[in-house]
């Protein structure tokens, strides 16, 4: 999460070190390119402050592009835009200052309404600013990191103990799947299971928000079909939105099944008794941007749900067996 406090505290002194109109910091997105308007203070109310800049769009994303300083003592608005204002606003702009903020991406932009008002000693001093917006988003990013760590944590503790605490096959895998979700951060997680001809197979767990219609939503689905069909298919996991594969949104259940759009998925087969016997997944609206760590986590859960599984499956041969 962003700390706008600091970088808004920042901005504010930029703008008075260097008597400039207005100082707006530009962080990117998560696993993205694009920058967002992080903070901003100004002399006047006309920033736009939820402007989402591409590298190379404009003045900023020059900088953001090329990871460069730029200094422009005669702003001219038919040879370039700053893009953080309205045409009307801008066209008062006369001098522009920014600086790329290093290692994590993103510009430190200043702007004046009088030319020449930014030298090349300011620029340097500018690049200052510039490193400690850079260490406070690596500070975030660090704890953000070491939080996520301990959730992972302290939800595989929780997994682990579900076969005592949970010894039904219902009420553990509620458990589980409720607590991949809070853990992860996906808003459907639920499993498909394979159905006894092996020719298709049908979902257990929550499924609220994964189809259009739920109402009319389909019992079994057909094998094959779809990302989960492919995943029981190849034995194979699948990813979607993990900033390595696009965010586009695929089929889980095929082209024919009415489901909702999902942007970040994690399929994972279950795999007991030579065949693949479920699928679980998890997945999101959202592009999440997922990492290595949020699949390995559930890379590990998936193997603690196979045990679970293979033991029910030994207890069931058993039985029959018996009788």
């Amino acid at each position: 999460m962003v700390d706008t406090t600091f970088y808004h505290k920042l901005m504010a002194l930029a703008l008075n070190v260097f008597d400039a109109y207005s100082a707006v910091l530009f962080l990117p997105d998560p696993d993205s390119e694009d920058c967002r308007v992080a903070a901003h203070y100004s002399l006047g109310d006309d920033v736009l402050a939820d402007v989402v800049i591409s590298p190379g769009m404009g003045l900023a994303g020059w900088i953001i592009r090329n990871q460069k300083p730029l200094l422009v003592g005669n702003f001219d608005q038919k040879r370039g835009f700053l893009g953080y204002y309205d045409q009307k606003d801008e066209a008062r702009i006369r001098a522009f200052m920014g600086c790329p903020v290093p290692q994590c991406g993103g510009a430190v932009c200043l702007d004046s309404r009088k030319t020449f008002t930014f030298g090349e000693k300011d620029q340097k001093i500018l690049g200052q600013f510039a490193e400690i917006a850079a260490g406070h988003v690596l500070a975030e990013r660090q704890r953000a990191d070491d939080a996520r760590d301990a959730r992972y944590y302290r939800a595989l503790t929780t997994i682990s103990g579900l076969r005592r605490s949970h010894p039904t096959w219902p009420a553990f895998q509620t458990a589980l799947l409720a607590t991949l979700s809070e853990a992860t951060g996906f808003s459907a997680c639920f499993l498909a299971v394979r159905d006894e001809s092996g020719q298709g197979y049908y979902l257990e767990g929550p499924s609220r928000g994964v189809f259009e219609h739920p109402l009319d939503a389909p019992k079994k689905f057909t094998m094959g079909q779809g990302l989960i069909g492919w995943v029981f298919k190849n034995n194979s996991p699948a990813f979607l939105g993990d900033g390595e594969t696009a965010a586009a949104p695929v089929p889980l259940f095929g082209k024919d099944v009415p489901a909702t759009e999902f942007r970040s998925v994690i399929c994972l087969p279950l795999a007991f008794a030579r065949r693949t016997r479920a699928v679980l997944v998890l997945a999101d609206e959202r592009p999440l941007g997922f990492g290595r760590d949020a699949k390995e986590f559930a890379r590990m859960a998936s193997e603690y749900l196979v045990l679970f599984l293979e033991n029910l499956h030994l207890k069931s041969r058993l039985s029959h067996g018996a009788s």
